[in-house]
């Protein structure tokens, strides 16, 4: 049974932010709405070294631990938010988490529909992955992710992978969106009981970051990629999520290849659980911090 905080969250996201995407005109207002600041919170810029650059025209932050020497390990990390979304306060909790396993983390901010769409986004990614393996020791880099921003993680795995370039060691994906289409018929089951995702509003936001383009390219939808020769893959979904269906697709479309894949299932837990306040959360994060400790 989910925990106390999780059911009472449960009951909070469906008020406010499933009612956001239950239609496509409250959709299309919030795709439309201002962009929320993407700078990580002050304190945060006090406790950890935060630099911020440019690549490609698009802002990029790295956190370093406070002290100490240039750290040897290096962890790319994507964030969520329907490709609509700036990043959030959440975000940067898990940020600074994994800085504090010694960690080097990059946070490309590429940019939001409707004003830009993933065709500007996959070129800057490589970049700055590129830019990254380029300074990082070989066998020492995470690629990470959390909803659309895992999608874009697991297509840059992709890319790498097909490219014959340096990938990462292990990819972490949290809740990752593979499928831009949403039409895998085990999600009607699931919808109801997800409180924050919404596919009438998940299909506008796709609408706008696909500029045209099919839905069903990998590089919109992963799950229709070359998973052969990617990394490890570690995914933490709730059963109340939207994704997990086509997650479940995916550790079988990866398996077939070779690719291994944990698929890590939380009993009744919402989207994205381990960025969350909660006990599974709390988990969950643990879990993943181990895993970095051990690069």
């Amino acid at each position: 049974m989910p925990s106390a905080t999780t059911r009472a969250l449960s009951l909070l996201f469906r008020v406010t932010r499933k009612r956001q995407m239950s239609t496509p005109e409250r959709a299309r207002r919030r795709i439309a709405a201002p962009k929320d600041g993407a700078a990580p919170p002050a304190p945060m810029c006090h406790a950890y070294r935060v630099t911020r650059r440019e690549v490609s025209g698009f802002p990029v932050r790295t956190v370093r631990p406070k002290d100490g020497p240039e750290p040897g390990k290096a962890v790319l990390y994507l964030h969520g938010g329907a490709y609509v979304s700036s990043i959030t306060p959440w975000h940067w909790r898990l940020i600074a988490l994994m800085a504090d396993q010694g960690c080097r983390v990059e946070v490309p901010l590429y940019g939001l529909a409707p004003d830009h769409t993933h065709r500007e986004a996959h070129p800057f990614v490589d970049r700055v992955w590129a830019d990254l393996t380029a300074e990082v020791p070989a066998g020492r880099t995470v690629l990470a992710g959390d909803s659309a921003g895992g999608g874009l993680a697991a297509a840059l795995d992709q890319r790498l992978a097909a490219r014959g370039a340096e990938g990462p060691t292990r990819t972490i994906l949290l809740a990752p969106w593979v499928d831009g289409a949403l039409d895998n018929p085990e999600i009607a089951a699931i919808e109801s009981r997800d409180p924050w995702l919404a596919r009438a509003g998940l299909h506008e936001c796709m609408r706008a970051w696909a500029g045209g383009d099919d839905p069903a390219d990998p590089r919109l939808s992963p799950l229709y990629g070359q998973h052969e020769g990617t990394a490890p893959m570690d995914v933490h979904v709730g059963t109340h999520d939207l994704f997990w269906p086509d997650l479940r697709r995916l550790r079988e479309r990866r398996e077939a290849a070779g690719a291994r894949t944990d698929l890590i299932t939380c009993p009744g837990a919402f989207h994205v659980y381990p960025l969350a306040p909660c006990p599974e959360g709390r988990r969950a994060r643990m879990r993943i911090l181990a895993a970095l400790r051990t690069l």
